[in-house]
């Protein structure tokens, strides 16, 4: 009997025929695997799998404890819903990369050593990227190329921390890192939070999840950040430095929203504040604080995928993804209307609905260990979150002025997975015992206090009220805001100018007097520093030879030579690169 089967094979190997499959066969494969990952991940003992030895050092390839349970039960849940959603697709190049990207998320949260771990970790860029590079045209290549350019070099960091952590500590195991931190451990957190998106590193996500393809982004919505947030927990719970991160994320990416006319940039704003409770969860560091960042981990990855999905389905049937261009259309899609305001509910932290539950774990934890300003910093970030995702989002999406679309509800499938994540956002909200029974450590937390209930509701109705009688005010814009991606924009662009432009001309100039000038004086001084006799090498051997009986006074005189028109050759083309210099930049 086979004690482990690893989920992240079965998506990784599962792609390759994916291509070759016939319509209706290939269907059924694409919710088969996800299903069967499902399977695998219920049926795992916690315990160690896969131990060899490479270069000297331990390496592990999957560690399986309650941690990694719960984000890998999490993980393929969604996959089997994202499939589903994505069921309606002809072209399997999507299908190829989401299973890539799945199966590499899962191989960083079984990773057991720091190789594994990186070598998914660079999966899941690249085929995360091909979701955004799918879309096609200007904006989604643009998009995609400063996703990869970011990724890449956190990989980079990434992969230089690992080489001096593992060289000051001698194991390339992967685990808590001590509060005593090497240089080696920052550059890997560094590396983390990047793909946490906690800013100012956060830009990449809101520019790329955009232009992503419509399913794509669904994907993208539920793994690179949460994959981040599992390995934040598994090596730096505790670390002092993440509540602050973690709480200055929650208000960032709620301000930010104020601004946005993009739906799903909307939404991908507040992805950065979600994963700033979970950021905070871990750097709090108590069980109930981790618990906390793990269970909201979990529906966060549902109900954003819910509401990204809702999103989609109006770009699917309208073509349109600004509010400024959308309204009116719950007359023609109103399941897909329900479904949505159930991810809206959820995210806002409506009783009865999973972050009710999840996110207030993490709030309680920040109370319990006496962070009163950090308790309060994020609970101000719950209405705002509301306020948008939840009111100005649908209301201008789905109601506001009726700008006389054609629309109708998106394809069967679609409206089934939607349907599925919101079943499950109501469930864990209803009876988040299923959920609590798989977090990490045992959970002494009850959410549906009297108190806590009505604070909570107290919050959201005067958030309501607030946006009714400010409606005119939150009117979305058809504007532009402006991230921390504009420096590496602008910057990138300064670089290519630079290097386009002077030193291109530059190189030109100094290779044309080089060959028309410095060259042929160099060979001609070469030449004559070097001939030391017509006769040949009978004549140079000779003239050694008697360089050597009389004190070398021969040799010297050769060597002088040589330096000397060498040395007039270097001379001579200095002076020509600065005349060059200075008629590029006169």
């Amino acid at each position: 009997m086979i004690d482990f089967v690893h989920p992240a094979l079965l998506f990784i190997l599962g792609a390759v025929p994916i291509p070759f499959l016939k319509e209706t066969i290939r269907k059924a494969y694409l919710v088969l695997i996800p299903l069967l990952a499902f399977l695998a991940v219920l049926a795992m003992e916690p315990g160690s799998y896969g131990a060899a030895s490479f270069i000297g050092q331990e390496i592990l390839i999957a560690k399986v404890d309650r941690l990694s349970i719960v984000f890998a039960t999490v993980f393929t849940i969604m996959a089997l819903i994202g499939m589903i959603y994505a069921l309606h697709l002809t072209r399997p190049g999507q299908h190829v990369a989401a299973f890539v990207y799945v199966g590499s998320a899962l191989g960083v949260v079984f990773a057991g050593d720091y190789l594994t771990l990186y070598l998914f970790w660079e999966g899941m860029a690249f085929a995360s990227a091909y979701l955004v590079f799918a879309q096609g045209g200007e904006k989604a290549v643009r998009a995609a190329f400063r996703y990869l350019m970011v990724h890449v070099t956190g990989g980079v960091a990434l992969l230089g921390g690992i080489l001096v952590h593992s060289a000051a500590t001698g194991s390339l195991l992967f685990g808590p890192i001590e509060s005593d931190m090497g240089p080696g451990a920052y550059v890997i957190l560094a590396g983390f939070l990047l793909n946490a998106a906690v800013p100012p590193l956060n830009a990449w996500l809101t520019d790329a999840y955009p232009e992503a393809t419509v399913t794509g982004a669904v994907f993208m919505s539920a793994f690179t950040t949460k994959t981040a947030v599992y390995v934040l927990a598994r090596a730096f719970p505790g670390t002092e430095l993440l509540v602050w991160l973690g709480t200055v994320m929650a208000l960032y990416g709620v301000v930010y929203a104020v601004l946005e006319n993009d739906c799903r940039r909307l939404l991908a704003y507040h992805i950065v504040s979600q994963v700033g409770y979970m950021v905070a969860g871990v750097g709090i560091g108590t069980e109930m604080a981790v618990n906390g960042a793990t269970s909201h981990a979990f529906a966060h990855i549902l109900y954003k995928g819910l509401l990204f999905m809702g999103a989609g389905a109006v770009i699917h049937v309208t073509g349109r993804r600004k509010l400024t261009e959308l309204g009116g259309l719950y007359k023609t899609m109103p399941l897909t209307v329900a479904l949505y305001m159930v991810g809206a509910f959820a995210i806002s932290a409506f009783p009865f609905f999973s972050g009710f539950v999840t996110k207030s774990m993490v709030v309680a934890a920040a109370g319990q260990d006496h962070r009163a300003l950090v308790m309060l910093a994020l609970t101000m970030a719950s209405p705002g979150t509301f306020l948008h995702t939840g009111l100005k989002l649908p209301y201008y999406m789905f109601f506001g002025t009726d700008r006389k679309l054609e629309a109708q509800e998106p394809p069967r499938n679609m409206l089934v997975a939607m349907g599925m994540a919101a079943a499950l956002c109501i469930a864990i909200g209803v009876y988040p015992g299923p959920l609590y029974a798989l977090l990490p450590y045992p959970v002494d937390f009850d959410a549906y206090t009297g108190a806590h209930v009505t604070e909570s509701l107290g919050i959201l109705m005067f958030t309501a009220l607030g946006f009714v009688i400010f409606l005119k005010a939150l009117d979305p814009e058809n504007t532009i805001s402006l991230d921390t991606d504009w420096f590496y924009r602008k910057g990138a662009r300064g670089f290519m100018w630079l290097a386009e432009k002077p030193l291109a001309r530059y190189e030109k100039a100094v290779s044309d007097v080089s060959e028309t000038a410095v060259l042929p004086f160099l060979h001609g001084s070469a030449r004559a520093g070097l001939q030391l006799d017509l006769n040949g090498v009978d004549g140079v051997v000779n003239g050694v030879a008697r360089s050597i009986l009389n004190g070398g006074g021969a040799l010297r005189r050769l060597q002088t030579g040589v330096v000397t028109h060498y040395a007039l050759a270097m001379i001579a083309g200095v002076i020509a690169t600065i005349v060059v210099f200075a008629v590029v930049w006169r």
